[in-house]
């Protein structure tokens, strides 16, 4: 989502613009505010969070095309010659369909934490709005990639497979999920 929102925030989506270290100064407390929704729902201990300080992904960094394919799944494709990839039309449409993947399977990847955390879903739902606003703000500031909306896709990309009869899951955490659809569709309808 760094790097997405780094693109997006340049407006003309060509990479030669785009400075990570710059898109995360101005967007500290927001980086801050994401790792403390993170670590509440999920959580982790501080020590467990240092690890994404290792990684290195909230430090400035070169964003290649190839990177945008990547979080894009390649819906795009690879187009001939290699160079068309950098192409600010071609950049925009990646970087629209990575904030869309990225936030869904980031808000997968929450309840999916708060579950295996035992954090019940009247309390966790809250902090996960919270926490996909403010990553869905640092990925797309002009609000394309609303709660909402990534809940949405969230909930036909992802509670089918679980739900489903015979899809294997246990029933704990099928009670789970479900409850988390309820409360977060709840939250969201309100706002």
């Amino acid at each position: 989502m760094v790097e997405v929102g780094a693109v997006n925030a340049t407006g003309s989506w060509n990479l030669s613009e785009v400075s990570v270290g710059d898109f995360l100064a101005d967007r500290s407390e927001d980086v801050e505010r994401l790792l403390d929704g993170i670590r509440s729902v999920a959580r982790f201990s501080e020590e467990a969070m240092a690890i994404v300080d290792e990684l290195g992904r909230f430090r400035d960094h070169e964003v290649p095309a190839a990177f945008l394919l990547l979080w894009s799944a390649g819906v795009t494709g690879v187009p001939q010659p290699l160079e068309k990839l950098e192409e600010p039309e071609v950049v925009r449409r990646m970087c629209r369909m990575a904030a869309d993947l990225q936030l869904t399977l980031f808000l997968q990847a929450l309840v999916t934490a708060a579950l295996a955390a035992g954090t019940e879903a009247g309390r966790g739902a809250a902090r996960i709005v919270e926490t996909l606003g403010v990553a869905s703000s640092l990925a797309d500031r002009t609000g394309g990639s609303a709660p909402g909306l990534v809940f949405r896709v969230w909930r036909v990309a992802h509670l089918p497979g679980i739900l489903r009869v015979g899809s294997g899951a246990p029933e704990q955490g099928e009670a789970g999920f479900r409850a988390y659809d309820q409360a977060l569709e709840h939250l969201l309808e309100t706002r």
